[in-house]
């Protein structure tokens, strides 16, 4: 099964998630006041696609989703989990450049990305290690 990025954005509204272009010969789209409705607007576009290529009789590839968020959306998203003082103990980038990602006054560099995307998955790769008494 192929996997295709859905790119998760904030739009002027709220969130947009739509598919990367060309991977397969249709796309969808979804839109939401938060990540969780325009995912679930996304995957709703999905199955309507899917249901319309049956009734044309036409070959549908399903695709795997790889949701791939913005910085300024993946924080806003997980704000409510994390302080930002709480994201620069994890990714070691500092708070307040954190909070211009998060209010759109500055986009982080490549490097940026990745120091926090290792951040990221490190602090998800210690959290699956832990077991409870």
């Amino acid at each position: 099964m192929i996997k295709v990025k859905v790119f998760i954005e904030k739009a002027e509204n709220g969130y947009s998630a739509y598919m990367e272009d060309a991977v397969v010969d249709y796309s969808c789209m979804g839109e939401g006041s938060t990540v969780d409705k325009a995912i679930n607007d996304f995957k709703s576009a999905y199955n309507e696609m899917k249901e319309y290529y049956r009734e044309q009789k036409k070959f549908f590839e399903e695709v795997e989703f790889e949701f791939h968020y913005d910085m300024a959306s993946f924080l806003k998203e997980y704000s409510k989990t994390f302080s930002l003082a709480g994201l620069q103990r994890i990714t070691g980038v500092n708070q307040k450049q954190l909070g211009h990602y998060l209010n759109g006054h500055s986009k982080p560099t490549k490097r940026t990305i990745s120091k926090i995307q290792k951040g990221i998955e490190s602090f998800a790769k210690d959290l699956v290690a832990v077991k409870f008494l």
